[in-house]
């Protein structure tokens, strides 16, 4: 519009500069020097503006309520308010978030907390530009109404996707000799009686459990998070060069993801449509209450429990335990700072 107006009084002023005859050349020159200036700077504004980055985005896993609030920060144009063009992919069983990373398929991906700091040790340099966790919500559930502490030299079901390390730490800690048998995702192992325990989330596994009726009891499941091992998990990664590149960018993502979230804590019923909407467009195997009850779940991690707040950061002192154990069990190969995480 306001280009259009520029225009219109480009020509207009043209027109009278053919009605009304200068006495200077000099005159002429100028004041079609100060119109050409007064339309340049109608019409760069909106060049600016219209220019918005394009930032990829790869979450963690198939499309859940998990990511809730960076859909809410879509569909709502938080991004788009920011001056980002976000694109929202999800990892395949045969394309990783990190694979994606690494090839360049995208500028940002999820990764767990612990994660992040075992590929940094490796000498995969990334940066932490936003945390969603704040809690664990990693879970060890045996099948036989006992604590899986007593469970000595037993099978348990592992995640194959990404590495259990809480569970290999407290493993080794507590001298437990667990036999480990890997699976992609589902209870159906843990169902069939093929294991004696299995890892689960809070906000995942452990529904499913309960809505194919199995019972779970408080001595059947381990909640690492209420134990020595509670460390915060998923956050939003760069290459540590793409940020320093392009920090502007992850600024933005951050300030207008977290914006997402917390849309998403005070209207969690419109944030679960914008949720199924997702859910139904990449054919998730799920339905509207395991969704509704993961949202719940993740929201209620999101609180740091030493305030009650949401706060949206890594906690130096959980980067420092879990550098700590984590080297300690030879999980990674050299210790990870907090300020190499956040790439200070």
């Amino acid at each position: 519009m306001l280009v259009r107006f520029g225009i219109f009084i480009y020509l207009c002023t043209r027109k009278l500069e053919r009605l009304y005859s200068f006495k200077h050349d000099k005159m002429m020159d100028n004041k079609r020097w100060v119109v050409q200036l007064l339309v340049l700077l109608l019409i760069l504004p909106i060049d600016i503006h219209a220019q918005k980055e394009h930032f990829v985005f790869t979450t963690a896993w198939k499309a859940q309520a998990q990511f809730a609030g960076y859909y809410v920060a879509y569909e709502r144009g938080f991004y788009r308010e920011a001056g980002l063009e976000v694109e929202i992919q999800h990892p395949t069983l045969t394309s990783s978030a990190l694979t994606r990373l690494k090839s360049q398929e995208c500028d940002a991906a999820m990764f767990s907390l612990m994660s992040a700091m075992d590929f940094i040790s490796q000498g995969f340099s990334l940066v932490n530009i936003f945390q969603d966790s704040m809690n664990s919500s990693n879970l060890l559930i045996s099948r036989w109404d006992t604590d899986p502490l007593k469970m000595k030299g037993k099978k348990v079901a592992i995640f194959n996707a990404d590495p259990n390390y809480l569970t290999f730490i407290m493993d080794r800690r507590e001298g437990m000799h667990y036999s480990w048998v890997p699976f992609s995702s589902g209870i159906n192992l843990f169902l069939s009686g093929a294991v004696d325990a299995t890892m689960a989330v809070s906000y995942n596994e452990y529904y499913l459990l309960l809505q194919s009726g199995f019972k779970l009891t408080k001595e059947s499941v381990y909640r690492f998070s209420e134990h020595d091992y509670n460390i915060q998990e998923t956050g939003v990664y760069v290459k540590s060069d793409y940020y320093r590149q392009h920090r502007s960018a992850c600024e933005k993502f951050a300030k207008a993801s977290r914006q997402g979230w917390e849309w998403t804590a005070q209207h969690p019923k419109e944030a679960l449509d914008i949720v199924m909407k997702y859910v139904r467009k990449y054919a998730s195997p799920t339905n509207r209450l395991l969704q509704r009850l993961m949202l719940e779940e993740c929201l209620r991690l999101q609180v740091n429990k030493d305030t009650g707040k949401r706060e949206y950061r890594v906690r130096e002192d959980m980067v420092q335990k879990a550098s700590r154990m984590m080297t300690e069990c030879g999980l990674i190969a050299r210790p990870v700072s907090y300020k190499e995480l956040m790439g200070l």
